[in-house]
């Protein structure tokens, strides 16, 4: 029997939005788990990307960007926030070189009276010079004291290999929460419906993306392909034209992108249908939202 210590434990990623806590968790999990998309409020769930070697587990989560809530559906987007806040084992915050440095200050002072390790993350730093990075590095050591201040680019996958010799240093000794052959919590229609969400947010603009929830209503497998079919839900009957287009050349357009990517990510053939439906008011109904998956 080994006497070899094992290590797991719960890495929780927060920060504000668009500073590359996806890119983040993506890389450091080496899979593309979470979409990315340059506007805000891409990650709407908490979605966990589990990590395993011989003698440790590292379960990360990627977490929705904090914001001050408008409506329903964002509260419950900062529920997120705010567990993951509570049950981590280390808390990694990513900030990076453009943002300013005082937003959402509340927070701040919440991780100032964490028990458990912080380390704070500059990220793109591919963007910015020595001088720069290096005035952000001690004026967020006064800011957050205990914080461990770490400097790395995402994108460019640099400073990955410094932040998980620190998360390893600082997870507990634990046994494996999960099988050591589980990649994530999440199931494949999850996936799916996150996979069309992303082309919404990519080829939309103003208000459409934030309004629109995709279900998966089929999800088959059979040898050769996986037929899936989906409903996009919006909330006016001027976002479902929008989001069909001209003759269905917009959902045809994204159902495209959403098959191939989906492909790429299932490895196998995907037969994807899109519907449209009207569902006035989801984002502020707590039924709904559950029904969405959006529990507390």
């Amino acid at each position: 029997m080994s006497n070899k210590i094992h290590r797991a434990g719960f890495v929780n990623i927060i920060g504000n939005p668009n500073v590359g806590k996806s890119t983040l968790m993506n890389a450091l999990v080496g899979e593309r788990l979470s979409i990315i998309t340059a506007k805000s409020q891409t990650t709407r769930h908490r979605i966990m990307g589990i990590v395993n070697g011989d003698d440790y587990q590292i379960v990360y989560s990627d977490t929705p960007g904090i914001l001050k809530p408008s409506y329903r559906l964002q509260q419950n987007m900062m529920d997120y926030v705010e567990t993951a806040i509570g049950d981590a084992d280390v808390i990694l915050y990513v900030t990076d070189v453009v943002e300013k440095i005082d937003k959402n200050v509340e927070y701040i002072e919440k991780l100032n009276k964490v028990l458990c390790p912080i380390i704070l993350i500059i990220n793109k730093i591919d963007l910015s010079n020595n001088e720069q990075v290096n005035e952000l590095v001690e004026k967020w050591q006064n800011l957050i004291p205990k914080a461990e201040i770490m400097v790395a680019s995402a994108q460019e996958k640099f400073g990955l290999d410094g932040i998980f010799d620190r998360i390893l240093h600082h997870l507990p000794q634990n046994q494996a929460w999960y099988d050591k052959d589980v990649l994530t919590d999440r199931n494949l229609r999850f996936f799916a419906s996150e996979i069309i969400r992303e082309k919404i947010l990519t080829n939309y603009t103003k208000e459409i993306p934030y309004c629109t929830e995709v279900v998966i209503d089929e999800f088959k497998e059979s040898e050769e392909r996986y037929d899936i079919s989906a409903v996009i839900n919006v909330m006016r009957d001027s976002q479902k034209g929008i989001i069909i287009g001209s003759k269905g050349s917009m959902l045809k357009k994204i159902g495209t992108q959403a098959r191939i990517d989906m492909e790429e990510f299932f490895e196998k053939k995907v037969y994807l249908s899109l519907f449209v439906k009207v569902n006035p008011g989801w984002r502020e109904d707590s039924r709904k939202l559950k029904a969405f998956g959006y529990d507390r």
